[in-house]
């Protein structure tokens, strides 16, 4: 990082101090647990630096020490280390199991939390399977058709002769249908008959149905 620009980002102080004091920061791997008031040591080296701001080391730190590579490394009989890598005090027993305390803690909700998304992605996936297949119903469900009634078919038959008598009601064949009607004279030729409107007709016998 030659250039003057101010950092930006705590991932981008991280990987500026771990440049600057290699044997004491690490981008990657298991980190070594660093000397108690390591942020005054880290202020005052970097005093003059315009790339980074006391507030950005202060918040970076925070996010160094809370990493799980860095909780990892916090192992009981360890040596805390300064800027230059030498050792200081040995860890504390309150300090390790604090670590390993926040550690699982922070391992519980990433599970969580995928648990949590796990769930979200698998409502979603079902709310979209039922809307396919709702659609995919409806797409299928044929329109229904008009249902034509059929009319009774008429059944009549010819009028025997001993049938064609006066005041017999018999149904007269029209060509286009039959017609209701009652017998009220018969003829040598034909049959007079009233129908239901009143009207007489004369027609003949074979017109004249049961």
């Amino acid at each position: 990082m030659e250039n003057s620009e101010k950092l930006t980002n705590s991932k981008e102080v991280i990987a500026y101090i771990a440049e600057r004091f290699p044997k004491c920061f690490t981008v990657e791997g298991e980190a070594k647990p660093l000397k108690i008031g390591i942020f005054q040591d880290l202020a005052e080296c970097l005093n003059e630096d315009p790339k980074v701001s006391k507030t950005q080391l202060r918040t970076a730190l925070r996010q160094y020490t809370s990493s799980w590579r860095y909780l990892h490394g916090v192992k009981a009989g360890v040596n805390r280390v300064d800027l230059d890598g030498n050792d200081c005090d040995v860890l504390e027993q309150e300090h390790v199991d604090h670590a390993l305390k926040a550690l699982e803690e922070s391992k519980a909700k990433v599970r969580t939390r995928r648990k949590e998304q796990a769930i979200a992605k698998a409502a979603k996936e079902g709310e979209a399977k039922k809307t396919r297949a709702k659609t995919a119903k409806s797409s299928n469900t044929k329109p229904k058709t008009a249902t034509i009634k059929k009319q009774p078919v008429e059944t009549t038959r010819a009028l025997n002769a001993d049938e064609v008598i006066v005041g017999k009601n018999v149904q007269v064949n029209m060509g286009s249908g039959n017609m209701p009607a009652t017998i009220v004279e018969i003829n040598k030729d034909d049959v007079r008959v009233r129908l239901n409107n009143g009207l007489v007709m004369a027609v003949k016998t074979e017109h004249l149905r049961s």
